[in-house]
């Protein structure tokens, strides 16, 4: 069956290459975690979603090939349909719609109980990522343990799972964090990026109350403003409104929920954070950056101000699962607008080289491929 794969270490190394098909009684990581008897699903891939992380593995910044293989198998972002499952597979079923969580565990104590998420190891699996193979490919097998049911009414949506994952969980660990004050209502909330994640992040954080301003430095009219106000957000242009003249409209925000890719913009958000507030990095960024702050200025508003900062990376099921709720509640309360995230299908697995340069398309605010083309 044909994937699309790299070799670590080679910059630009995307390719089309023939993989054996697997089969249900196959190990899909034998280094890694063995599948349980009869707990294997094979799935028939229907859509498989890029982002950054995909370029800058092809760019060689990050990402190891599994144990044994020259190649990466690449894409982590899943939906697919169940074709055969084992005798001890309960969750789903033969024609079922799924998509796949991305970590796989290690050995520590954390993986151990299901929350690879947040391994106290230094080595990572990733499925696409770090050494696992991904999803950009026609069939794949996994533990039932790793494979989430997509509501049929939602299948239009199912490739956006990964992605709505991980804004569910980075929003949910914020509030759990914050617990530590034991009265925390957030009123206000700034988006820092307007790509998918941003604008996923924008609808679950309007979905709690939250008033939320989406920065993005492009000025409107355009989709990405259109879709945060048909979010009830408000879009705000950076080149148009500097974020201190913004902040003295608005005040300090309670959440940065930090969405650009950019490491700059990771570390300038806390300048802007409020009281108690809590500042979100989903951002991976990549090769090398250096930026300049005022270290001084904000250990000092820091500690005295009782600020919060968050990272968040591939959650674990739980975590897709309310991704999927929250896709569903956006469903509901803004009918129409989160397919609109879906803008630059590519048809095939055979056309990786138009995928691959869509990303580089800052028009592009989602590319997928169409599997079965």
């Amino acid at each position: 069956m044909k994937a699309v794969a790299v070799i670590p270490g080679q910059s630009h190394s995307v390719h089309l290459r023939d993989v054996p098909e697997p089969k249900l009684t196959d190990q899909p990581h034998p280094h890694v975690c063995k599948v349980p008897e009869g707990r294997a699903v094979k799935i028939r891939m229907l859509q498989v979603g890029v982002d950054a992380t995909d370029r800058e593995i092809n760019e060689a910044l990050y990402g190891n090939a599994p144990p044994g293989f020259e190649h990466l198998v690449i894409g982590h972002e899943s939906f697919g349909q169940v074709v055969e499952v084992g005798d001890e597979v309960y969750e789903v079923k033969p024609g079922d719609y799924v998509t796949c969580t991305v970590r796989r565990p290690g050995g520590s104590l954390f993986d151990k109980i299901g929350r690879n998420d947040i391994t106290s190891e230094e080595v990572y699996y990733e499925r696409g990522i770090n050494l696992c193979h991904g999803f950009m490919t026609e069939y794949v097998v996994d533990d039932a343990e790793y494979v989430v049911p997509v509501p049929v009414k939602l299948k239009h949506l199912g490739v956006l799972a990964e992605p709505a994952s991980v804004c569910a969980k980075a929003i949910e660990q914020a509030y759990l964090a914050q617990h530590r004050l034991q009265v925390w209502r957030p009123r206000l909330a700034y988006v820092m990026g307007a790509g998918q994640i941003g604008l996923l992040a924008t609808m679950m954080l309007r979905l709690k109350g939250l008033e939320v301003y989406t920065l993005a430095t492009k000025p409107g009219p355009h989709l990405k403003q259109e879709i945060t106000e048909a979010y009830g957000a408000t879009y705000v242009s950076t080149r148009e409104t500097p974020m201190e003249k913004l902040i003295k409209e608005t005040g300090k925000p309670d959440i940065i929920f930090e969405a650009t890719g950019n490491a700059g913009v990771c570390f300038e958000s806390m300048k802007y954070l409020g009281l108690n507030g809590a500042l979100i990095w989903t951002s991976i960024t990549g090769g090398k950056q250096e930026v300049t702050v005022d270290g001084a200025k904000i250990n000092l508003e820091w500690v005295l101000g009782n600020k919060l900062l968050v990272s968040s990376v591939n959650g674990n099921r739980g975590h897709f699962e309310l991704g999927l709720q929250s896709l569903s509640h956006g469903v509901l309360t803004y009918p129409g607008v989160t397919e609109r995230i879906l803008t630059h299908p590519v048809k095939g697995l055979e056309n990786y080289a138009t995928m691959m340069k869509l990303l580089e398309d800052k028009e592009a605010l989602k590319v997928y491929v169409d599997i079965q083309g």
